[in-house]
């Protein structure tokens, strides 16, 4: 089986066309416009067969779709310590945040005292999406029953010119705000965060079904000039 034509055949023009708009920096010939479902449900397909071992051995790919695919098949590695060397792997090529987001590997859940180790290494990356990764996976994993106020110290301290990362430091907050709002709110009482991040946080906090009417009131007063 060619992964590649496989992925070609299943091309939809329209979804394509629909994610060269969100993904501005990807060219437009470097989508196929393959949909998520399918592409997680072929990723599932083909998981386990040498076929998807060679693939994940072929860096870099081509086209945009192959990296979300190459996620996807990460994503079902059962062996923490495999996958690791695969997101090792994998990360250096990530160059869009579509493709990082889709990252989130089920066996990380069972071993979240492992993995502080490797999120604080990915944080304090050179490359965009790495850090984007590393912030995510603390979002994911340390915001509810393993938090500790610590990781909110560890973000806020992270600071950069790049907008995917900022982005991702607004989303952990607005994430945190939900979560673990005492703990969070200083961060913005304070203005520890840039303003742009600040200004951000409030927005997307503001926009959150998790937060309730009383704080996105208070939250709203938080709003920097």
């Amino acid at each position: 089986m060619n992964i590649e034509a496989t992925l070609l055949s299943m091309s939809d023009l329209q979804y394509k066309e629909f994610q060269s708009k969100l993904i501005p920096n990807i060219p437009s010939d470097k989508i196929i416009g393959v949909r998520i479902p399918e592409l997680k449900a072929f990723a599932k397909s083909i998981r386990d067969t040498k076929e998807a071992d060679e693939f994940l051995s072929s860096l870099p790919h081509k086209y945009y779709d192959e990296n979300n695919l190459h996620a996807f098949l990460i994503a079902k590695t059962k062996s923490f310590d495999e996958c690791i060397e695969k997101i090792d792997s994998f990360l250096p090529f990530v160059d869009n945040w579509a493709t990082c987001d889709s990252l989130r590997p089920k066996c990380f859940k069972d071993n979240t005292d492992r993995l502080l180790v490797h999120i604080y290494r990915w944080i304090n990356s050179n490359h965009t999406y790495t850090v984007r990764f590393g912030i995510e996976m603390l979002m994911l994993f340390y915001l509810s029953d393993k938090f500790d106020e610590k990781y909110l110290k560890t973000v806020a301290s992270i600071t950069s010119d790049e907008y995917y990362i900022n982005m991702m430091i607004a989303w952990y907050f607005a994430t945190a705000l939900s979560k673990q709002y005492k703990a969070a709110l200083p961060y913005l009482e304070n203005a520890n965060l840039s303003k742009w991040v600040h200004n951000k946080t409030i927005q997307k906090a503001v926009e959150s079904y998790k937060i309730n009417t009383e704080q996105k009131i208070y939250l709203k007063t938080l709003r920097r000039k």
